[in-house]
Order: structure tokens, then sequence, then C-alpha cells
């Protein structure tokens, strides 16, 4: 199968995808294959909850809002349009996160999209909805049906692999496979720079990039950096909007737990009611609190994110100056954006 077949069958997927959005869930089509798998993926969108509780209905709705968005016809030929497809097809392993809904499904479109075949070894956190995909791509097109396997054994008979983890779990992944070409993903977490002049709608999207998936993402926002003196009632204030993230048990049940700690601690802190700022030099902030730390110059800044950006995903902020994503798009990359700032594309084309 040619590129231009493989990517008309992703194209199907993002238009069945767009069936299922954050403000309806409508059946557009009718026909056996699509009743077949809306079905499917309606049962498993309403019950995703019960094998993750951080999986809720909103949140795989809208992880899968931002997929029928990016699987579009111009997004996949511009994403694919600097490369040349005629690599010998090879066997991709792929070990899998599960911290927010289809996490893995921008690797598995990568091997797919490159012509590979995928043996993937999932999470159990997030083990229902890929396998469906798998299913719907196999229907809507029989080459896909020998190229994508899926399993919970130790992998086997593969060329190369992807494996995504945590820092310690990538030491592992990196004996283990250090004979095989491989990309090796540890923890990262996502910044905010702000400087003061953000306006009330600025920090409101923020909210988007800190709150959305409960803070679990690598996107997610988990520190901001603020200039000496910064009045965060600004930021109380515009993140206000998003009070009822504390209704969720899970999420409650954590703020209740890290705010104790701290207490018990002596740290200083400043809260809300449904979550903490914290000032700390560290990356990786828990749930329900933002870490924080001072800056005196951009100049400094952008020296000291340069040392340390293999902890870093995306920087979030409205300075032209920056190689940064503008406020309330973490979730939303593009197709080229890629983790770890790793060219999956190029990987795959030259195994």
């Amino acid at each position: 199968m040619n590129l231009e077949d493989r990517i008309q069958t992703f194209v199907k997927l993002g238009d069945f995808f767009k069936q299922f959005t954050t403000s309806k869930i409508e059946k557009i089509e009718e026909s056996e294959n699509n009743t077949l798998f809306f079905d499917a993926f309606k049962m498993q969108i309403e019950r995703a909850y019960e094998s993750n509780g951080w999986f809720t209905k909103e949140n795989v709705l809208k992880a899968i809002e931002s997929w029928a968005n990016a699987l579009t016809y111009d997004n996949l030929t511009t994403w694919t349009s600097n490369y040349t497809f005629n690599t010998k097809p090879k066997t991709v392993a792929l070990i899998l996160a599960g911290n927010i809904p289809l996490v893995g499904f921008h690797d598995f479109l990568s091997v797919l999209i490159s012509g590979h075949k995928v043996i993937a070894k999932l999470s159990t956190n997030d083990k229902y909805f890929l396998p469906l995909i798998a299913k719907f791509l196999e229907y809507e097109n029989t080459y896909f049906k020998d190229k994508i396997t899926f399993t919970d054994k130790s992998l086997t008979q593969f060329d190369a692999v992807i494996a995504t983890g945590s820092n310690n779990t990538a030491r592992y992944f990196e004996f283990y496979f250090k004979n095989k070409p491989n990309i090796i993903r540890k923890n990262r977490n996502s910044i905010a720079i702000l400087t003061g002049n953000e306006t009330k709608e600025d920090l409101e999207l923020l909210g988007e990039d800190i709150f959305q998936y409960f803070g679990l993402g690598c996107r997610s926002v988990s520190k901001i950096f603020v200039p000496k003196n910064y009045n965060f009632d600004l930021l109380f204030n515009a993140l206000y909007k998003y009070k009822n993230i504390i209704a969720y048990k899970k999420y409650e049940n954590n703020y209740d737990y890290n705010k104790a700690i701290y207490l018990m601690s002596q740290f200083k802190f400043l809260e809300n009611g449904f979550f903490m700022l914290k000032e700390d030099v560290n990356y990786g902030s828990p749930i329900a609190t933002l870490f924080y730390e001072y800056y005196t110059s951009l100049e400094d800044l952008q020296r000291k994110l340069a040392l340390e950006k293999d902890q870093i995903q995306c920087v979030v902020s409205n300075l032209k100056e920056l190689n940064s994503v503008y406020f309330g798009q973490t979730q939303h990359p593009k197709l080229w954006d890629y983790a770890d700032d790793i060219n999956t594309l190029d990987f795959l084309l030259t195994i």
C-alpha cells in the first residue's frame, strides 16, 4: 500500500472521531461500519473510568476531539510531505504510557504511516482504545490486518523500539534495548513563563494547560516562572473558573493529601480551595499543585532552561523571542510536534 492510501485511511478515522465531541456524541453516518464501531466506542467512552479513575468522560472526549482535529488530509500530507516513504517494512515495538487517554496514539500512527508493523505493549491504564482503533483501521483497509499486534508478554521479534516510561524505567529500557534502534522517553514536564503583562484571557487559557487531564500529561503545565514581585492574585482570579475540578473525588483526595504534607512539613504555599502554589526548583509538581520560581531577567532564565531542556516538554508564553506554545494550546499539538523534541518519523524512516 502506498502512502496516499494510508493517509486516506487515517483521514477516515479522523472523520469517525468527529462524532465524539465534548458538546455531544452523535452518529453522523448511518452505515454498518459506522454502527459497528460507533456503538463500541460510545460504550468504551462511557466505561473508561471503570478501568482508570482519571479517565473521565470529558477527558476521553477531549482526547478524541483533539485527534479528530489533527487527522485531516491537510495535516497528514503536510506532516509527511518532506519524507520519502520507500523503506523496507520493519516491526517496531511500542511500550506505551497510560497517563492520559490515547497518549500513545502518535507513536502508533507514526509507525503505521511509515509503512512499518506495530507490536504494542499497552499500559494497563489505557488498554482499550487502541485495540478498538486497530479494528477500525483493519475494517476500513485490509492492508492493516497483519500490521498491528498487541501483547502483554515479553517483546520478541522486533527491529526497533519506542518506549515511554519514568526515569527509573528508562534506565531499564536503555539496558534491555541497547542493541536495538530505540527512542527511550523519560519524565518531562511543561512550564509557563509569565511577565505580569498577560491578560485575564491569557491566564484563563493557561488554566486549560494546567488542569486538563488533571495535570497528568507531560504537556500539562506543572510549573510557572514569574518575575520578582509578581501579583499572584491575577493568576488566582483568572483560574477561579476551574474551581469545580475539586468536585472530582480523586482530585480532591490528592489536594487534601498534598496540602496536609505541606502543612506538616511547614512548607510555605498559597492556596485557593482547589489548587496550591508552591515555590520549588523542581519541574514535576504533584496533582493539585503548581510550582513556581522567580526569575530576574529573561536572558538568565533562557540560559537556565537551555541547561535543563531535557526536563522540559514544552514552554508556554506570549513572548515572541521564545520558541513557545501559546496559552491554552499545550494539549493540542500538531502532528509534527514531537515528544521530547525527537523526530519520530526521521527515526522510523532510517531504521
